[in-house]
Order: structure tokens, then C-alpha cells, then sequence
């Protein structure tokens, strides 16, 4: 039995002549523009409305893409991409009854932002050919690179393939595309660089564009460029001690995935072997690891960052110990 909700939107792309991604994309689309509207537009007239829209669409265009991920079996991302649409329900509810006690919180104001220039920023690469290769390409070069330099083993890439949205894959000088904007769905893999043994015998891994580490940098992106109060010095600090380092980690993360799973390629636990275990478990762990120490190295430089990212965590529903005061 089919998902509901992506079933009722597949229907409605059909009555409209669309693809259920190309639905689904432009609701996505309108809901980062509502964001980005109501977050430079914050006290004008409509700009809650807009948010409140924004949240959902949002909500709603990465609830869809729960679906590809329970095809991949990656649990963790499944559940991220599932809680998508309550939580944007939720902020929407948010925003409306802020407007309703006449109450400005600034905290939303910059989540507003920060999810809306981490997002768009990310679409646009993605949507535009001619981007998304070059970064997949610098993606898979230093993965190789690292590779080597770590005396890991010989390798070379293959050529730029497309993953086709109705199966199969052609090279790219083959593919009859758009190359300044995406014009046409394309497979879950879109353009990838395969990677080759020196000798030609194929790795069976191949770089895509969710391996560049581009959502994690640009999750730092939006956070920073949102904080409307704080000087532009102090966010420019913060992003030079946020990109490049997740760039770097994201280097060893592809490189260790690549040697791992070629050096224990008969390994198999409980079903998973090296490469599912590496890619879709340990990686995922040490990447979130990561990004937590960041943002506490971050916190020092940027504590609005830090009294933003509070205000959204809901508080403990243990009671406090209350502290007795022995007579004298």
C-alpha cells in the first residue's frame, strides 16, 4: 500500500501534466521563497502568513522524500525526512499564535532564515548542471586524492554519468540535457563520477552530489548568514571555521567508506555489509558527532547562535531535585 500523501500529490501531478518530483520540487521552491520573503520582511504585512505557508511546504516537500529512503533502507533519514511535516505543521502553528499575542520572537525570525538560505542554496546547485557536476567532481578528486596520499591503493575516476529517471544511465556527453538548468527529472543518483581500481576493475562505489557534505555546510551557511544582529565579521569568522573543516572531514569520511569497503568486502553483520554499515550507520554517527562539536566550537564565537538553537529545545520533563536548607 502506497503512502497517502505522496499517492494524493501523485495524482494531482498527473491532473496537472507534471512529475511527481517536478510536484513536488516546486512546492518546495515556493515554500523556501515564502521563508526567505517573511525573514526579510519580518513586521511587514502578510509576512507571518508567508511563513506559516513556507513551513508547511517545506514540511511537506521533505516528507516526500521519506519514500526513497525506506527504498534504501536508511533508517535514520527516515525518520528525519518523516517528522519534516509535523514539524512544520508545528512551527506554523507557532508563528500564528505569535501573531495572534502580538509577540515577536526573534528565535523563529532566524530559523525562518536559516532554514531558507541553507535550502536554497542547495536547490540551486543542484538545479543547475554545470554546479552540481563541479561539485561532485571536486567531491570525487579529493576522496581519490586522500586515497592515495594515505597509501590506500591506486584509483581513477571514471567518466561523468547520468542516472536516468526512467532507468538506466548514459555518460554525460551522451546526455541531451540542459546544462544551465535542470529542465528534466532525473534517477536518484542524477550525475555521479564512478570510481575505478588503477587496473581498471570497477570500486562499485560512485560519487553523487549527497556525498559532497554540501547539506552539512550548507546547515553552518543559513545559521550563520541568519543572524541578522550579529556583525558581518564575526558570521564571516564563523563560516571560514565552518566550511572548510567539514570539507576536510567530508574527505575522510568518502575515503574511509571507499578503503573499508574494499578491504573488508566479505564482511557481513546481520544483514548489512561494509559499505551499508560504513555509509549508512558509522559515517552518519561520526557526521552528526561532528557537526555537534562544531557547533559548540561555534557557540564561543556566535552565542546568539547558541540562544537561538536553545530556545527550540524543548525543556527536561524531569523535575527538578529542589535543594534543602539544613538549620543551623
Amino acid at each position: 500500500m502506497s503512502e497517502p500523501i505522496g499517492a494524493l500529490l501523485g495524482v494531482i501531478a498527473e491532473t496537472m501534466g507534471m512529475s511527481g518530483d517536478g510536484l513536488r520540487l516546486l512546492l518546495g521552491s515556493i515554500g523556501m521563497l515564502l521563508l526567505a520573503l517573511s525573514f526579510h520582511r519580518h513586521g511587514q504585512k502578510g509576512s507571518v502568513q508567508a511563513a506559516a505557508a513556507g513551513w508547511i511546504l517545506l514540511g511537506l516537500f521533505v516528507y516526500l522524500r521519506s519514500e526513497y529512503y525506506v527504498k534504501i533502507d536508511d533508517p535514520l533519514l527516515i525518520l528525519m525526512t518523516a517528522m519534516a511535516l509535523p514539524g512544520g505543521i508545528l512551527l506554523a502553528m507557532m508563528e500564528i499564535r505569535d501573531a495572534r499575542n502580538e509577540v515577536s520572537d526573534e528565535s523563529l525570525v532566524w530559523f525562518r532564515g536559516m532554514v531558507a538560505w541553507a535550502m536554497i542554496p542547495y536547490h540551486l546547485v543542484y538545479s543547475i548542471p554545470f554546479l552540481n557536476i563541479a561539485v561532485v567532481m571536486l567531491t570525487a578528486s579529493s576522496a581519490e586524492w586522500m586515497l592515495e596520499f594515505a597509501g590506500m591503493g591506486q584509483y581513477t575516476l571514471g567518466e561523468v554519468m547520468v542516472e536516468l529517471h526512467d532507468g538506466g544511465e548514459v555518460t554525460l556527453s551522451a546526455w541531451g540535457g540542459n546544462m544551465w538548468i535542470l529542465t528534466e527529472p532525473l534517477g536518484e543518483g542524477g550525475f555521479f563520477v564512478p570510481m575505478y581500481h588503477a587496473d581498471g576493475t570497477p570500486v562499485h562505489i560512485a560519487f553523487i552530489l549527497s556525498c559532497s557534505g554540501l547539506q552539512s555546510m550548507i546547515i553552518f551557511v543559513g545559521a550563520i548568514a541568519a543572524l541578522r544582529t550579529v556583525p558581518l565579521n564575526r558570521r564571516l569568522r564563523g563560516l571560514f571555521i565552518a566550511v572548510p573543516t567539514i570539507l576536510v572531514l567530508n574527505t575522510f569520511r568518502n575515503a574511509g567508506i571507499v578503503w573499508l569497503s574494499h578491504s573488508y568486502s566479505d564482511w557481513i553483520f546481520m544483514g548489512l555489509n561494509m559499505f551499508d554499515f560504513a555509509h549508512s550507520y558509522a559515517a552518519k554517527a561520526a557526521s552528526l558527532f561532528a557537526m555537534f562539536l562544531m557547533a559548540i566550537a561555534l557557540f564561543d564565537l556566535l552565542p546568539e547562535l547558541h540562544r537561538h538553537i536553545m530556545r527550540f529545545i524543548p525543556p527536561s520533563p524531569w523535575p527538578k531535585k529542589q535543594k534543602s536548607v539544613s538549620e543551623s
